[in-house]
């Protein structure tokens, strides 16, 4: 197994925390999705079910209201499931076991593909509404920029994974390096799971160790978001470029900057650079 795989969380704990946000906040009796797997969406995680008729059960592409959302990318709602004419019926006999009547589907769209689809249902014959609908959505926008973190972690470990620089080349791969690693802080910075922030932050260390080394004992203690600036600052971004990435405000920037300057005994930006990279503490 690749480092990748080992250090990716995985996508159902963050598809059963959203469901279990959408039960909460919309206050329905039923949450349910899955993750799509090729061409089929498999239902695994769940809130409020009384049956084990949905669990396992694997709906494929344009079938029922799950594959319809699949397919077409947008979201659907039916106020009366067995009834209603704009989906195919394959799955009824589960979901009548269930006892659904409304249900609303949402698909989690990442790079023009749905990764996941959330439901929200109810047993009663009232529809869900509009507000039902848009917290849903809102959990699958959610799911959908979290899945898309993860998977460009994913893309930047298989890259360093399978690159072996020549002494032509290690120049350009070490300065590639550099700017992943300042990108990966970035992406830490803005990401609202804090797992995943923290996996981001020790790939980032995982990173300057291969590259410098560990840092000796006596090296100054930088916080993250000392290193965070600091690493930008290395690309040769101004504060403002800094901030933009960081989402940040520029003052915010100088001023973790000029407390790492004075950490590292430097006079300016590109001193404290210098001084962290001999310290180990930036690639």
């Amino acid at each position: 197994m690749s480092n990748t795989a080992l250090l990716r969380p995985r996508d159902a704990d963050a598809l059963r925390a959203e469901i279990r946000w959408v039960a909460s906040a919309a206050e329905v009796p039923v949450a349910f999705g899955g993750e799509v797997h090729g061409d089929a969406l498999l239902l695994s995680e769940f809130v409020g079910t009384l049956t084990n008729g949905l669990r396992g059960l694997s709906v494929v592409r344009t079938s029922g209201l799950g594959g319809r959302v699949m397919d077409s990318g947008r979201p659907a709602s039916v106020a009366d499931y067995v009834n209603t004419s704009t989906i195919t019926h394959h799955y009824d006999g589960p979901v009548s076991g269930e006892g659904l009547r409304s249900i609303a589907a949402v698909p989690v769209i990442v790079d023009k593909r749905s990764r996941a689809v959330l439901y929200a249902a109810t047993r009663g014959a009232s529809p869900l509404g509009d507000r039902t609908v848009d917290l849903v959505v809102r959990a699958g926008r959610r799911l959908a920029t979290e899945i898309t973190l993860r998977d460009e972690v994913d893309r930047r470990l298989r890259l360093l994974e399978t690159t072996t620089p020549s002494p032509d080349t290690a120049p350009a791969v070490a300065e590639e390096l550099r700017d992943i690693h300042a990108e990966l802080r970035g992406m830490a910075r803005s990401a609202d799971d804090e797992e995943l922030r923290g996996r981001l932050h020790t790939v980032c260390e995982r990173l300057t160790r291969v590259m410098v080394g560990d840092s000796p004992p006596d090296a100054p203690r930088l916080s993250r978001r000392e290193l965070d600036v600091l690493s930008q600052i290395a690309l040769g971004c101004t504060n403002q470029e800094a901030a933009q990435r960081l989402s940040l405000r520029p003052e915010t920037v100088k001023s973790y900057l000029r407390n790492a300057m004075t950490k590292l005994d430097a006079h300016s930006r590109y001193e404290a650079v210098v001084t962290a990279r001999r310290h180990g503490l930036l690639p």
